[in-house]
Parts: structure tokens; C-alpha cells; sequence
């Protein structure tokens, strides 16, 4: 997994409440079980027409937002069901920062065991961040993660807080695995051990 550190980018304004996970990533594809490919189907039902053709009113559709790294939304976001999906069809998009009021839990756990980082943040705040995202092309916010700061694209600055251990695996670039691989001396003693003392178990 990709550490994050420091993130400037384009962020693009979603303002709706409860965005759920189906409307990220619809059903018919998750029959993949590969993180790659999915961003092209990123809201999908919103992006295209049901022949197929670009939706020319979504924002993602739109420049600058076609190359957005930052999504600024409503409250709730990634409620419904627990698709891991959802974060895959986001990164693969090239999202590696969503900033809302507040997000459902799964899918909020979701966003760091594969490298983005959702930051909740008072209403007021999310709407200044609105108002700079619907700025085209002017639309560029910093996050930093060591500081725990977002820079708007006039200076402003807004302080957020990441639990300490999230952060510590999002600046490392640290998912499960990883962070099971930090043990590997310890796992292999401990494999070296059994193997003389209950030999029987490496029949």
C-alpha cells in the first residue's frame, strides 16, 4: 500500500448526504476481486447515460474534476452496504482523500486498510471546502497528513485529527498485511520453536 503523506490536488464538490456504497461502485461489478479496473465504473449510474454516453452534468465528468485526487461530500458518506468495492473504485479513480461531516463506519475503516484517507469535519468547514472545490480549476487543496492541516487554494487552513494508530499506518503505508510483516522475526522464531516442541503439527 501506498504511504500518505502529503496529498495537493484537485478536489472536486460532491454535495449530497448519505452517498452510499452502491451508488460508488453499483452491484453488477463486484464480481471482480482485483483492485484495478474499477475506477472507470465509479458512479457509475450518475456518470452515464443508459445508453452509455457521459453524463456532461456530473462533476467528475467535467474538468478540472476528470483528474480530481480530493472529493468533498455530505454527511453519511459510504453508508449501505459493506463493500470493499467502494474504496477500490475510489483509488483506482485516482481519489486519495474524501472529506466529509461524517461517514459510515465499514466503509470508513475500508478507506485506510487501502490508502485513502477520509477526514470528518464540522459542517461549516466542509462547506468552505465546498466553495473552494466548485472552483474549477483553482480547485487545488493540500492535505497533510504529518500536520494534520488541509490548505485551501487562498491559504486558508483547516486542522483535522486522525486517530493515531490510523495515522501511523497511512503514513507508512501500512495495511493488515503489512502491519503482520512488521512481525516476521517474531513469527518465524515462534515457527522454529513449534517445529521442535510440537513436531507433529508440521506433518
Amino acid at each position: 500500500m501506498d504511504g500518505f503523506t502529503k496529498l495537493t490536488g484537485v478536489a472536486a464538490p460532491l454535495s449530497m448526504i448519505n452517498v452510499d456504497t452502491d451508488m460508488i461502485i453499483p452491484k453488477q461489478f463486484l464480481k471482480t476481486i482485483k483492485r484495478t479496473g474499477l475506477g472507470r465504473h465509479l458512479f457509475d449510474e450518475m456518470r452515464y447515460r443508459p445508453d452509455g454516453t457521459e453524463n456532461p452534468d456530473f462533476v467528475l465528468n467535467r474538468l478540472p474534476y476528470r483528474h480530481a485526487s480530493i472529493l468533498v461530500s455530505g454527511e453519511n458518506f459510504g453508508c449501505g452496504s459493506s463493500r470493499e468495492h467502494a474504496p477500490w473504485a475510489l483509488l483506482d479513480f485516482g481519489i486519495r482523500c474524501v472529506i466529509a461531516p461524517s461517514f459510515a463506519d465499514i466503509f470508513y475503516n475500508n478507506c485506510f486498510k487501502n490508502g485513502i484517507l477520509p477526514i470528518a469535519l464540522p459542517q461549516e468547514q466542509v462547506e468552505l471546502l465546498l466553495d473552494d472545490a466548485g472552483r474549477g480549476a483553482n480547485a487545488v487543496i493540500t492535505i497533510d497528513l504529518e500536520q494534520g492541516e488541509i490548505t485551501g487554494p487562498d491559504g486558508g487552513r483547516i486542522s483535522f485529527s486522525i486517530d493515531p494508530f490510523r495515522r501511523h499506518c497511512l503514513l507508512n503505508g501500512l495495511d493488515d498485511i503489512g502491519l503482520t510483516l512488521q512481525q516476521a522475526g517474531a513469527i518465524d522464531t515462534f515457527e522454529k520453536k513449534q517445529r521442535l516442541t510440537q513436531p507433529w503439527l508440521w506433518i
